[in-house]
């Protein structure tokens, strides 16, 4: 297979990996809807960082790391569902106060925090990289040509910032909006309670060893 080839065949299969919902698709979905569209996009940039990220290491070979030393995994799961943890905690914290977004002004501050809270969201699952390694493994030849190692973060890059500026577009539009204020105390302890199961089944994995 030509280096097209792989790099349209992996860029296919982490596109659907992209699009399952987890604890990204509700961080940059809530941050879009209660914040600003703005917000969304900073937010959908950080998941194309971290995706970036999460490639590079995969490249660099740290997944034999990992399945060397199991404990730094099964650490880093735990660790990562410690961090989904206090972001239900923070969500659910919120749930009942009033959100004004008609008056909300937009700063460097703002669109940071929200940076920030999408990228470590997605640094804070380590199995994304066990995923990139599987698929890179599959698909990439044993000797990787030097167009396919600078390609491949690029590619990750537009895979993960395109879906997640399509549902920040989404979510961050009249309609939507209108129904999160709403019903925002329901709707922010629903997300809460869907992040803390998720930051959970990560603590239980990484603290039973699976």
């Amino acid at each position: 297979m030509s280096s097209l080839g792989v790099f349209l065949s992996i860029i296919a299969a982490l596109s659907i990996g992209a699009m399952s919902p987890g604890p990204s698709f509700v961080v940059v979905s809530r941050i879009a809807i209660s914040r600003s569209r703005a917000d969304g996009l900073a937010a959908a940039l950080g998941m194309g960082l971290g995706g970036v990220a999460f490639s590079g290491l995969a490249l660099a070979g740290l997944t034999a790391l990992l399945s060397q030393f199991e404990w730094l995994y099964l650490a880093l799961k735990v660790a990562g569902g410690g961090y989904l943890g206090y972001i239900a905690f923070r969500i659910w914290r919120s749930a009942r106060e009033p959100l004004d977004v008609g008056e909300r002004t937009i700063g460097s501050r703002a669109l940071g925090r929200s940076f920030t809270t999408a990228l470590l969201t997605q640094l804070s699952n380590p199995k994304t990289i066990v995923v990139y390694a599987s698929i890179f493994a599959a698909l990439l030849p044993k000797t990787i040509p030097l167009g396919l190692v600078v390609a491949l973060p690029v590619g990750v890059f537009f895979v993960e910032a395109g879906w997640y500026t399509i549902v920040a577009l989404a979510f961050s539009s009249r309609h939507p909006r209108r129904i999160y204020l709403a019903a925002k105390t329901w709707i922010d302890r629903a997300a809460g309670t869907v992040m803390a199961g998720l930051g959970l089944q990560l603590v239980v994995s990484g603290l039973t060893g699976r």
